[in-house]
């Protein structure tokens, strides 16, 4: 049996999941697991990969463990996606099923994919145990910004998410009474610990409600009446939180742990929270989706500057780290990596034959031993915990009829990091916006610009390359 469905050994009396009202223990989990597993053996298709259709919550942590207990693989879909960029999705992963909730969706071009989570047949069965299944059999596809314009599905195996939430539950002593809140989506790898560490343990995962997202006072308040223990989200929403989240009245004693991954951490908004919360153990968690976590670091409270960046630590997950001598790049060889890219179905290696996977991002180890981040080597943003690849907007851009040439850069954003901006060079004179709307159109809102700035062209370097420098100082000033 997989440890990604170890969630079948816990107590079954004790509660698996909290979504406002509905409350579902281990054992009427694993009951309903078995019975939407049955109807996907139940059909003629061999499911190899089905694509999850419904919001964060329990239904689609049912149908991922159902998905997982077949040998399939899952592919999360974000549905607040522009119809585009989910059909692209579906047809680019290949899938064999689509389960979500009512009608056929108006993007799925194929109708006979659809399941209908709420109409499928109650097929009776007994609790089984799941198969064995190979550790490089693959268990989950996160699709991210692609560099080449379009999305990029990282394809991670049973051992890859194994290793990770196995190491997450040793390291950060997750037990049967822990009380975890869980806000990532789960096309974002956060939520790899909040469904595969949490259930490992037998802990109770609840499911934030997605509208505290924009109040964090209410976050707060709903965070003490859940009496959650451990929390693993982005700094955006913890900066948030810091900055208007009525810390001073709203006392969170049984909180032990907050994890935090996915974009720098503003330091001093760090040292407010630390200021709020005494007591409670903070960890920076840091790597990108085809590594999953590499370096973790326990906040040091007494190491805290304001005006220096936090590191990223020591190496988690049992990986090798190294770093290239030449650019500074971090490289890492773990059981975390990406078996490779999944492109027009079929399976793109990522990491060279040794299983060493070039990161990307400019490090350094300080006078403590610890590895500093220093940004990218390439143009890539993190934009509120997501990854945007600046080449899927401009290609958005290009393709409108009157834009001649653009460039995409980031501005420094206090809370969520980055966000992207454009400067636009037009063929004739117009407006700007036929080409924000066909970017509304195309890509969700984290990629949106912030800025357009009409250019009569692009500055550019001796070597004829766009000077992103100089651009990043127009965009800044207007």
């Amino acid at each position: 049996m997989s440890a990604l469905l170890a969630y079948q050994q816990q107590a079954t009396s004790n509660l698996a999941f909290i979504e406002g009202d509905r409350q579902l223990s281990y054992s009427q989990l694993q009951q309903q697991v078995s019975q939407l597993s049955a109807v996907f053996l139940s059909k003629e298709a061999n499911y190899a990969r089905i694509a999850i259709a419904l919001d964060r919550g329990i239904d689609a942590s049912i149908a991922i463990l159902a998905t997982l207990s077949i040998g399939a693989c899952y592919i999360p879909l974000d549905l607040k996606n522009p119809v585009k960029r989910l059909s692209y999705i579906v047809n680019d992963a290949d899938v064999q099923c689509v389960i979500g909730k009512g009608p056929c969706p108006s993007w799925l071009n194929k109708s006979d994919l659809w399941l209908d989570i709420e109409q499928l047949p109650s097929l009776a069965t007994e609790l089984t145990q799941a198969q064995a299944i190979a550790d490089d059999t693959l268990a989950a596809i996160l699709y991210t910004s692609g560099s080449t314009g379009m999305p990029k599905g990282v394809a991670l195996s049973h051992k890859a998410i194994q290793n990770f939430s196995e190491w997450a539950a040793d390291c950060f002593n997750l037990c049967h009474t822990d009380q975890i809140a869980s806000l990532a989506p789960f096309h974002f790898d956060l939520s790899t610990f909040d469904l595969f560490s949490s259930l490992s343990r037998g802990a109770t995962v609840h499911f934030v409600p997605a509208n505290l997202s924009f109040s964090p006072s209410r976050l707060t308040a709903w965070l003490q009446q859940q009496k959650i223990t451990v929390w693993y989200t982005v700094p955006s929403i913890l900066s948030f939180i810091a900055l208007k989240g009525s810390l001073d009245n709203t006392p969170l004693p049984q909180l032990r742990s907050i994890l935090f991954a996915g974009e720098v951490f503003p330091t001093p908004l760090l040292i407010k929270l630390c200021e709020y919360l005494p007591e409670v153990d903070f960890y920076n968690l840091y790597g990108p989706t085809e590594t999953n976590v590499c370096c973790y670091w326990p906040v040091n409270r007494k190491q805290l500057q304001a005006e220096q960046p936090i590191p990223i630590g020591i190496a988690a997950c049992n990986a090798t780290l190294s770093v290239d001598s030449d650019s500074s790049e971090l490289l890492v060889k773990s059981d975390n990596n990406l078996s490779g890219y999944w492109q027009q179905g079929q399976l793109i290696p990522a990491c060279e034959v040794d299983n060493t996977y070039h990161t990307g991002d400019k490090v350094s180890l300080n006078q403590q031993g610890e590895y500093c981040y220093h940004g990218r080597l390439d143009r890539m943003l993190k934009c509120s915990g997501y990854r945007v690849e600046p080449a899927e907007i401009e290609q958005v851009i290009l393709q409108q009829p009157n834009v001649e040439n653009c460039a995409v850069i980031g501005l420094k954003d206090s809370t969520s990091g980055h966000r992207p901006a454009t400067a636009i060079v037009l063929k004739t004179e117009g407006e700007l916006s036929d080409i924000s709307k066909a970017v509304k159109q195309q890509l969700p809102s984290y990629m949106h610009p912030c800025k357009f700035l009409l250019l009569d062209s692009l500055p550019y370097l001796a070597n004829g390359k766009t000077d992103y420098l100089a651009l990043q100082k127009q965009l800044e000033s207007s």
